[in-house]
This record gives structure tokens, sequence and C-alpha cells, in this order.
């Protein structure tokens, strides 16, 4: 994978582990474990587990024998045993009960064998009974739902360890919930959009909604996973969905779609989109919380070997000061200008320093995990590593199909929770020459904050800042 399609390489160790892959539970720490080959997936359906082999006579199944075989899970009509219909709520709950209960109940007999299955599967898909997707009649409330949904379920329908969790719902929406410790968003990005591709430019489906091609009877049914789950660890995964459905409760989402323009726009008046949406959001931010505050923004290190984040630290001195122009009456458009100008400029330049191995925050980190090796106590670090970022943002690039050709496969992106308590996670796409797609999260117990309202603000900062340039009357799809 080359940088911009240019000659410069990028890392790509983090696609190695995106099959076959499972997060650990460890008593003091997780693992990742990965193993070279998997010839099955592992497809959750009403409260049951069943191994679907991928495989047939030496070759992949084809798409229709895969239907095929999805349709003999719906048409299964086992109850789930004892335990098993909220067994993965023990991979959404506090990761110590999940370590103990694992190597207590799950490290011997039929339990280690199903448990295998699900680790060293391929990954794990989910045929959910609920119905979610974009609805024109109801629109905002549609895609927070949708998008709620993927995030965490009922905490006990997705396998969280698994590298992904490919999601069906009822009516044919779909989507994924990635884990985050093995790859970053791009990796995941760039499988979806490849899957999306091949699936409708390649595959396509007959007149009657079938897969294209014949189905197989020769193909072994799916294997229902086989599980003896004693009370005691049924105690512990309920103690996990409490704990789970707690936080997922708790999640204030909002996915909009922002259409009044788009990158052709801003490329017009000679700005770095992403610069101008990060400068969107420290203004809808600070008339959102009336102050400024530590902003994360995810840049990749994969020019690196093994690279995978640094932080761009965008809420900066100029910034601030353009903030403050844009929010003061008496400053002159021109000055405000100035200072947009100045701002992004800044933030191109962080980004660069935050690309090439120049940043700041995965250095003061290796300072860090040092001073812990030396038993050195460093008050500089405990307090600069301590500040919450109360604005963690993230922009998922458009990298395999395109637009230009396919204009009608825009993605709404993906999204994450908030990482402070009483802060805003924001991730946002940008698309086509006049979209960008906003996904913005908080947390519903925090009386601060909340998702809609900075949304608002957010698609208001984006007008506003076009408007210094006379382009307002422009800015119509």
């Amino acid at each position: 994978i080359l940088l911009l399609g240019s000659t410069v390489p990028l890392c790509s160790a983090q696609w190695e582990r995106m099959f076959n892959t499972s997060r650990i539970p460890g008593e003091e720490s997780d693992t990742l474990q990965h193993v070279k080959d998997s010839k099955h997936i592992v497809v959750y359906h009403k409260g049951r587990y069943f191994k679907v082999w991928l495989y047939h006579d030496g070759r992949l199944l084809r798409p229709r024998e895969i239907e095929q075989q999805i349709q003999r899970i719906l048409d299964d009509d086992s109850e789930p045993q004892p335990g098993e219909e909220k067994l993965a709520a023990l991979t959404a709950g506090d990761r110590l009960p999940w370590a103990k209960a694992r190597q207590a109940y799950f490290s011997r007999g039929k339990n280690k064998q199903s448990l295998d299955a699900v680790e060293k599967a391929a990954f794990f898909v989910t045929l959910d009974d609920m119905e979610q997707g974009y609805k024109k009649e109801d629109p905002v409330r549609s895609l927070d739902a949708y998008a709620k949904s993927l995030i965490h379920g009922k905490c006990y329908d997705r396998w969280f360890d698994k590298t992904f969790t490919l999601i069906i719902f009822k009516n044919g929406k779909m989507g994924l919930n990635a884990e985050h410790s093995w790859a970053d968003a791009p990796i995941v990005g760039h499988l979806w959009e490849n899957v999306m591709a091949t699936e409708y430019l390649e595959l396509g489906y007959s007149a009657d909604g079938h897969c294209k091609g014949d189905t197989n009877p020769n193909i072994p049914i799916p294997t229902k996973l086989q599980w003896e789950i004693p009370e005691e660890c049924q105690e512990v995964i309920e103690k996990s969905l409490s704990t789970a459905v707690a936080l997922a409760d708790d999640v204030d989402f909002c996915s909009f779609y922002f259409d009044t323009f788009g990158k052709g726009l801003i490329k017009k008046v000679k700005t770095s989109p992403d610069a101008f949406v990060q400068l969107a959001l420290q203004l809808a931010h600070y008339r959102d919380m009336g102050k400024f505050s530590l902003t994360y923004e995810a840049s990749m290190t994969r020019l690196f070997r093994e690279g995978r984040t640094e932080t761009v630290r965008s809420c900066t001195v100029e910034s601030c000061r353009f903030v403050q122009a844009m929010e003061d009456p008496t400053e002159s458009r021109e000055n405000t200008l100035k200072f947009f100008r100045l701002a992004a400029n800044k933030h191109q330049h962080l980004y660069r320093l935050a690309m090439t191995g120049a940043g700041i925050d995965r250095h003061l980190f290796c300072l860090y995990v040092v001073s812990k090796y030396l038993a050195v106590d460093s008050p500089f670090l405990k307090e600069v590593l301590s500040e919450p970022w109360r604005l963690s943002t993230s922009q998922t690039p458009q990298q395999h199909i395109d637009l230009k050709k396919n204009p009608e496969m825009l993605s709404s992106g993906g999204g994450f929770g908030p990482v402070a308590d009483d802060g805003y996670g924001v991730s946002y796409i940008i698309l086509d020459e006049n979209s960008i797609h906003f996904h913005v999260s908080s947390k519903i117990s925090c009386s601060e904050t909340d998702s809609h309202r900075f949304g608002k603000n957010i698609e208001k900062a984006m007008v506003d800042i076009m408007g210094l340039f006379n382009l307002t009357k422009n800015c119509t799809k």
C-alpha cells in the first residue's frame, strides 16, 4: 500500500491480524492470539452459536452456498443451552472476571472446544433479529439507532474480543463492530469498502433476490456449538452483562450527513479539508461548552514498521485565536481570515510532524514506560498523561471506492464512544466533493454534553467558516 499513490510504502502489518485473531483476557494484561489459517466462521443467531465451514472439496464456498448455510441456521428452531444466549457478555464487561471465568470454566472439555471454535474462527457473524438502517421518513433517529446497535447491540450478541463482528440485521442492512487493539480504523474501513465494492460491482444477485449460482446439498450443515455452563459461571455472565448494559445505555450517539458542501468547495478556498473540519470542531466545541479543551486527532504512523497512531493536538494557540476572532463581532473579516489561515497551516504542520515520527504523545508514553522500568517518579509525566481528552476526533479515510465512477456508493464511515466522561467523541469521513458524514458521541449521564446539540453546532460552524470566503451563496449542493 503506497501513500497517496506515490512510491512511499506504508507498513501492512496490521492487515495480517485481520482474520483468525482474537483478544484473549488475562489477569495482568490481555494478549492477541493469531492462528495462521482458519477454515470456519462462527455465527450467532437467537442465542445459539454455530460453526460454519468456509471450504468444501478443497475450495472456498461460493456466495450461493454461503447463503444456503446461513438459511440452514435461520431455519434451525432449537433453543439455546443454559447460559449460552448471553455468553458473549463476558467479552463486554470487566476484563478480570472474564479472565478468571475463562480459566475456571472454559479450559477443558466441550466448553474449551467451543470457545476454541469462536476464538480461532476467521471472524464472528451475528444474525441480528432487529431491523436497522437509514429511513427517509425519520433520518435522525434511524441513523442514531443503527450506529448505536453496531457499537454495542444488546451487549451479549457481539463477540467483542474478535477482530470484528459482522452484523447482519433482519432487513438485510449490515455493518461491523471492530475491536481496536489489533488495528486502527483505516484498516477496518479498507476491508469494508473492499467488501461492499466486490458485492455491488462483481457479485450481485439473481432476479429472485438470491445470490447468483446454485445450492449444494453435499455441504455438511453448520455445527451447533455445545456448552456446559454451570450456574456460578452464569452469575458471572449476568454481572458482566449488567456492567456492559450500564455503559451502553449511557451512550448518546448522533450520526448525521452534512451535504451543504464538501471537499470540493473547501479545496476551492485552498485549505486542507481535514484542517477545515478540525477548525470547525474547535469553533463548535467552544460554542457548545464555552471553553477550549485538549483535543486528540488520530494520525497514522505507518510510514514506520509496525506503526500505529500518533496524536495531533489540534487545539493550538492559533486555533484558539481564530475561534476568538470568529466570536468577536468587532473583529474584521480580513483579520479573522488571516487567523484561519495561520491555524490551518499550523494544523497541517502538526499533522506532518505526527506522521513522520516527530509527534509528542508517543514519545511521552515511551518516557513514561522507561520511568516505570527505572522506578523514577516523574510529576511532569504523571500530570501530562492524566489530562483528559475532552474532544477526541478521528477521520476515516475514503480509500478503495472511486466515488466519481460510483457516486451511489457513499459510506457513512464509522464512529466510537467518548474517551472522557464529560467529553465528546467525533469521527468523520470526507466523502465526495459535496458531503461529509459525522458521528458524535457523548455520555447521557453528563449534564454538560449533548451529542445532537454538538452536531448542530458543527453544522453551523462549518457554514460560518465557509461564509468568511464570501461563498455562502454557493454553499448549497
